[in-house]
């Protein structure tokens, strides 16, 4: 191995060093590409209608913080009245759900639960919603301050790209040779497509759940319908564990009036995710960008065990994007040239 190889090999090492390290940074870039990615079709539609760039920008970051304040202002009272005594009714329902149990011990013959060693000892294992299952899941809500300081650095950079993207995009193309250069702005321009198309599933997807949750747990009667709607839509965003978590806080709320009540919950939730996997995934989503689930699954497992939860939730936008530069880049560019 020639000199020159060998300070290439370590310049590359301490390169993967550096992003490994910077790694959260490089998420929350990727987030504001994303809103910068959505807001860019509205910004284009304005300019068609013969609006500067500038201008345009700022009419639709207007519009988008005038959207976000009218929705704040409307259903965030509530919400927050909702969550607050959604934190003190869950853990009630826990304790339903041992009582309940206890009294299946009573009911069902002792020999059914023979094989376990301890049912106490089960018990002892289910969390405390108010400090194991929530902190866990909502985990990221915890350090106030460290995520309003990154929600105004996505929201400052993202003004940074819709203000003149084309630099950044230019010298992002510089990296690659001059021969692959025109190649790889079309597989931007597909990436974006690709990006565009998945966030729109799924925002579709999240209005539609919120809805069904709603109007189910209305008629079945839980408390707080409003507020786990809205969670169950916005799990919505994160596949296949989201919607598992979703059920819980009804499930325990329901729990407290009668046994039967949570069972329909649980039912009203699987009946809505077959709807959403077997309707609207293969209506909307297909159609747009389409994602294995296995794969999908995995990709957030890993996402989330490098990234943490803010891996977790742009797992789908990164595998959308990461899909479009795997088929573009290593099958049609390199793997289909070998016959």
């Amino acid at each position: 191995m020639t000199f020159g190889k060998t300070i290439g090999i370590i310049c590359f090492l301490i390169s993967l060093y550096i992003l490994w390290k910077i790694r959260q940074v490089i998420l929350l870039a990727f987030a504001a590409i994303i809103l910068a990615t959505s807001i860019n079709r509205i910004v284009k539609l304005l300019q068609k209608q013969g609006m500067k760039r500038g201008i345009a920008v700022g009419i639709s970051v207007f519009f988008i913080f005038l959207v976000l304040a009218g929705f704040i202002s409307v259903i965030v009272p509530p919400v927050i009245d909702q969550w607050q005594e959604l934190i003190t009714q869950v853990p009630m329902g826990f304790e339903q759900l041992k009582t309940w149990y206890l009294g299946l011990q009573d009911l069902i013959p002792s020999r059914i639960f023979g094989d376990l060693k301890s049912p106490e000892r089960l018990l002892e294992q289910i969390p405390d919603p108010g400090f194991g299952l929530f902190n866990n899941v909502f985990s990221l809500f915890s350090t106030s301050l460290g995520i309003t300081l990154n929600v105004v650095l996505v929201i400052a950079v993202t003004i940074m790209f819709l203000s003149d993207p084309v630099p950044y995009r230019r010298n992002f193309i510089l990296i690659f040779p001059a021969f692959y250069r025109p190649r790889v702005n079309e597989i931007l321009n597909e990436c974006e497509e690709n990006l565009v198309g998945a966030l729109v599933g799924l925002l579709f997807n999240m209005t539609v759940i919120t809805l069904l949750s709603g109007i189910g747990l209305w008629i079945l009667g839980v408390r707080l319908a409003l507020v786990n709607a809205l969670l169950a839509g916005f799990l919505t965003f994160i596949p296949n564990i989201g919607p598992t978590i979703s059920v819980i806080p009804p499930a325990l709320l329901a729990l407290m009036d009668a046994p039967w009540k949570a069972l329909a919950v649980i039912g009203l939730y699987i009946a809505i995710q077959q709807i959403e996997s077997n309707i609207l995934t293969p209506l909307v989503m297909k159609h747009e960008v389409s994602l294995l689930p296995a794969v999908t699954l995995l990709s957030q497992v890993i996402f989330t065990i490098f990234f943490g939860t803010l891996g977790l939730l742009l797992a789908i936008p990164l595998i959308a994007v990461l899909q479009v530069w795997f088929r573009e880049m290593l099958v049609k560019d390199v793997m289909n040239q070998y016959q």
